[in-house]
């Protein structure tokens, strides 16, 4: 009787196994597993698939195994691919208004910043981007990007001025550089630790993660904690993907990448607050590199140089004055 038992166990065991999940859900991004990003596809993966009772195979591929960020966009419209977590920058030709994140000086600290993402404006722009085809879920943290340069310590304003800056392509970054007399310049990201190194540039913005990985701080003199701006990225999946799921499992992926981005979120935090630590111990050690954070009166003289730019992108084409109003009205 107790073979039987277990026999039956067993075979029930196999065929729960066998069955084959209904829906398959590739999940593709750019960086390693061990990345915040990477984490929290992880974390998804298994939350989703706990969800759906296994209705959902979640499967992740980190690190470009799929599609690069600039070819994923068009494979989501496809449906080739399901999910990604492209950039913001990503976006700007479909929905420019996204460079709403690239203003400076904008988001007063974390809080302020999620409170705008989880909030009215968050969802006005996750709309937008749904409207041109692809289903916007939710945003997830790089993080808040800090000066380095070589030339001088950037702690006034004026400070910046003639010094080359390696931006990203953004119409919002130039006017930026350009209000507090920087030089910007255009340069892939694979090109700026070299760029930095021969004296190409003189400086650059990027969150801590970006200085360490890529040792950016090795190469520059002076680094200062300013928090000016926000790199992070938007997770979207495929809308022919998302309509083929009955509700309850649209409820299971809104609950999965709820909690996801909740980790995410606490993952960022906990990267940046260790690199940051390894910088300042390379600091200490060597000597080569001087850190400095702006006091709340010091970003207050950045603000003031730099909010003269968002009027320039009150145009509905640009980012919107509603848009801008509305993010500075939550952080009051």
């Amino acid at each position: 009787m107790k073979k039987l038992v277990m026999g039956a166990v067993a075979a029930a065991v196999v065929a729960t196994s066998s069955m084959a999940a209904e829906y398959t859900l590739k999940f593709s991004h750019v960086v390693s597993d061990n990345t915040p990003k990477g984490k929290a596809a992880r974390f998804f993966e298994k939350r989703l698939e706990e969800l759906s009772g296994g209705k959902i195979d979640v499967q992740v591929y980190p690190s470009s195994q799929l599609y690069t960020d600039n070819a994923v966009v068009k494979a989501l419209r496809l449906n080739s691919v399901q999910m990604a977590a492209p950039s913001f920058s990503k976006f700007g030709k479909i929905v420019p208004q996204l460079a709403l994140f690239d203003l400076p000086f904008i988001f007063n600290d974390a809080d302020h910043l999620h409170k705008v993402q989880d909030g009215e404006v968050g969802q006005a722009l996750k709309d937008m981007v749904t409207e041109k085809g692809i289903v916007a879920l939710d945003y997830w943290d790089n993080g808040f990007k800090q000066f380095t340069s070589s030339t001088k310590a950037l702690i006034e304003p004026k400070d910046a001025e003639g010094q080359k800056f390696r931006i990203m392509s953004s119409k919002v970054l130039e006017a930026q550089m350009h209000a507090i007399g920087g030089n910007p310049q255009m340069m892939p990201f694979s090109e700026v630790y070299s760029g930095l190194q021969q004296g190409v540039i003189d400086a650059a913005e990027n969150p801590i993660s970006n200085i360490y990985t890529k040792k950016f701080h090795e190469v520059q003199k002076y680094l200062t904690v300013s928090d000016h701006g926000y790199l992070g990225y938007l997770v979207v999946m495929s809308k022919k993907f998302w309509n083929s799921l009955p509700a309850d499992l649209q409820a299971n992926v809104k609950q999965a990448m709820k909690e996801a981005t909740a980790q995410e979120r606490i993952y960022a935090q906990e990267l940046n607050d260790s690199q940051f630590d390894e910088i300042k111990e390379y600091a200490k050690k060597t000597g080569k590199l001087e850190i400095f954070t702006l006091t709340p009166e010091q970003k207050e003289a950045w603000r003031k140089a730099v909010s003269k730019i968002y009027p320039e992108f009150y145009d509905e084409d640009a980012i919107g004055k509603d848009l801008i109003e509305k993010t500075i009205a939550a952080g009051k």
